[in-house]
């Protein structure tokens, strides 16, 4: 089921599943470790009529955010039992405490007692093995712990005073126990104090409501590394009091937002509203510590026991350039520390980390058929760090505090480039940015071509003139190479790839169709009116397009990743959002009128119409139901959107005649063009 509605402060992820239910708690790092492991924690609902839990029949339930903020709203309605709720969850912006504020709404025409519960089903450290929970009585919470992290579920009124009218804590997922959730559904919580093993655990919270009239509940959540350290926090949750701080973390998200200087006045509305809608579902992604997670959705887990979070350099390297142009400086200067740790003493970026840093899991090898040693990287995720870094300080207007970057980050990656090339001056092979081919790739050639280009943009303003002559031949050397190797003349456009064939000693060439090759003029290596390039994205257009009702754009030709349609004539592959969203690049890019505009405005109403109800965009679409599959939310996917648009604005000023860009200079606004 996919994931919506992620909520967080960059300590804290929450995720919720489509019922409206809790799935992935991911503390003390967004992405690492999911305390829930992606079990359900439920949210139920007790009164004279029975009892219900958000997916259970006859409820209904709309998923949405706060207008502008990393804050849900929750409806949910049950007209059987005359009841309507709201949650309005938060993660505070300074503590690590996550907010439910519940209304209650009594549609009958007498008073009634209500009972709510909420279920927290924990695996502590990623795993159900050894977890304690017990009842404080001097907290008046439910505390669940094991080693060094601990948790507190709590209750009371907008004050946080008042104590919970139940609780249960028991075994789950064993001796033939589905869990404690169970014992709410009568009404009467057994009052177990203390479980340890495989546990879980509900609180009761009762409400008195007036005939047709409402009540007001809530529920927290905090996250500590220690017994005195959970202690202090819920002193201060009810010093501060869970209504303030709940009212704080709302106006700071829309503080927060309203930073981007970008006017989206004549934008429709529907539009403006997703690219705000981006920008915070980006910054949920986003760990303090620097590693932009490309997606937590803990649903993958069923199909490789492996998920998406982590941080890959190129996502992170291209969403953080979405983020520089939209202004947060100091959330991508985090970005580029993390990777000036991470880079290895050869000067290139590994295949993905964990969030803390580490190095994450890979199915890169690092020998070939042959044998002999190869290299179990994505050469192009080291390239777009350093061509991002660099438009970071661009952008930022922070070249003259460059100096430790350019030598501990753009001289070692840059040296890397130079030297992983063959003699024709093309790069030695690494795998595709999917992931999974070994060779000689379009993408790769323009962002190593990128990578260069800019790293003797920053050579020259720090004086190293050497340097950038040599950055800057190698890449125009790697230009020509591809423009030798890279290019047919029989289809007239560029090639996808080039793979080693060791019998022959020669490279063998990939006619298929990939949307990727689009960074031939995004990252500037061909101009977008070159007519290989028109002939390119012609072809690429007319063979991707999803020929179905749901429409988009596929990745490439025969796609087989979580594939729907074996009719491959209309359906090359699922449409991505992304693929989509890089076709409406290039047609901002070559427009001339504002006319022109119009078909890549179509394909930016398209991203809108297929994001889920609260604007959370997958990585991609079943390609005849429109539902989201693989994983949801793709940070990649929303920062697409808030690119595509910051371009399609920029395009239209210019078109106009107006000032291109409230963000740089006029000698910087090249940087807001469709280079990336």
């Amino acid at each position: 089921m996919a994931r919506d509605l992620p909520i967080g402060n960059g300590n804290v992820l929450v995720n919720y599943d489509l019922d409206g239910h809790i799935r992935d708690l991911f503390y003390p790092h967004v992405g690492q470790e999911n305390q829930s492991s992606g079990y359900p924690s439920r949210f139920g609902v007790w009164s004279a009529e029975g009892f219900f839990w958000l997916n259970s029949p006859g409820v209904q339930v709309e998923r949405s955010y706060a207008e502008d903020t990393l804050a849900t709203d929750i409806g949910i309605r049950h007209d059987g039992f005359g009841i309507e709720l709201a949650l309005q969850d938060a993660v505070d912006s300074q503590e690590d405490v996550f907010l439910r504020k519940v209304t209650v709404k009594n549609n009958r025409d007498a008073a009634r007692e209500v009972k709510l519960y909420v279920h927290l089903d924990l695996d502590l450290y990623g795993n159900g093995i050894g977890d304690t929970i017990y009842f404080d009585p001097e907290l008046q919470s439910l505390v669940f712990y094991k080693g060094h992290r601990y948790l507190s579920l709590s209750c009371g009124d907008g004050d946080g005073s008042c104590k919970p009218s139940g609780y249960s804590i028991g075994q789950k997922r064993m001796h033939g126990l589905e869990g404690t959730w169970r014992d709410a559904e009568d009404g009467k919580l057994g009052g177990n104090p203390i479980a340890q093993g495989s546990v879980d655990a509900v609180m009761e919270l009762t409400l008195q409501l007036p005939a047709g009239g409402e009540g007001e509940a809530w529920f927290w959540i905090g996250f500590a590394r220690g017994k005195h350290e959970l202690e202090s926090l819920e002193g201060k949750v009810r010093a501060r009091k869970p209504r303030a701080l709940h009212q704080s973390a709302l106006e700071y998200w829309r503080q927060w937002v309203a930073r981007d200087p970008h006017d989206l006045s004549e934008l429709e509305p529907e539009l403006s509203a997703l690219y705000r809608r981006s920008l915070l579902v980006i910054r949920s992604n986003m760990d303090n510590g620097g590693a932009i997670i490309a997606a937590n959705d803990s649903d993958i887990l069923k199909f490789a026991k492996d998920t998406y979070s982590y941080m890959w350099p190129r996502d992170g390297a291209l969403i953080s350039h979405a983020l520089d142009r939209s202004g947060y400086h100091e959330l991508t200067r985090a970005f580029f520390d993390y990777c000036k740790r991470a880079l290895t003493p050869e000067g290139y970026l590994m295949h993905k980390y964990n969030p803390d840093g580490s190095p994450g899991s890979s199915w890169h090898p690092w020998v070939n058929a042959q044998g002999q040693k190869q290299l179990a990287i994505q050469e192009d995720e080291t390239a777009l760090v350093v061509y991002t870094l660099w438009h970071h300080h661009r952008i930022a207007g922070t070249v003259s505090e460059s100096r430790d970057d350019y030598e501990r980050f753009i001289i070692p990656a840059a040296d890397f480039l130079v030297r992983y090339r063959d003699a024709s001056g093309l790069p030695l092979p690494s795998y595709d940015l999917w992931e999974e081919r070994y060779g000689v790739f379009a993408f790769t050639v323009a962002s190593v071509y990128a990578g260069l280009i800019a790293a003797a943009d920053m050579a020259d303003a720090h004086g190293d003139k050497a340097r950038a002559v040599m950055y800057r031949d190698t890449a125009e050397r790697v230009k020509g190479a591809a423009e030798r190797q890279l290019y047919s003349e029989e289809l007239g456009r560029f090639l996808r790839a080039l793979y080693w064939d060791e019998g022959r000693q020669a490279y063998a060439p990939d006619l298929s169709l990939d949307m990727s090759m689009y960074a031939l003029f995004d990252f500037e290596m061909f101009d977008a009116a070159d007519p290989r390039i028109e002939r390119m994205m012609r072809d690429l257009r007319a063979r991707l397009w999803v020929r179905s009702d749901v429409g988009g754009i596929a990745r490439y030709e025969n796609d087989y990743d979580h594939q729907v349609s074996k009719d491959i004539g209309h359906v090359a592959g699922n449409p991505w959002f992304i693929c989509t969203l890089w076709l409406a690049e290039y047609l901002i890019d070559i427009a001339r009128t504002e006319e022109d505009l119009q078909e890549p405005l179509g394909l930016m109403r398209w991203a809108a119409a297929h994001t889920l109800p609260s604007g959370v965009m997958a990585e991609q679409l079943d390609p005849y139901t429109g539902a989201p599959l693989s994983v949801s939310p793709l940070t990649w996917s929303h920062a697409s959107f808030v690119k595509v648009t910051q371009e399609y604005v920029a395009k239209r000023k210019q078109l106009r005649g107006e000032r291109a860009s409230e963000t740089v200079s006029a000698s910087d606004a090249k940087v807001l063009e469709p280079i990336g």
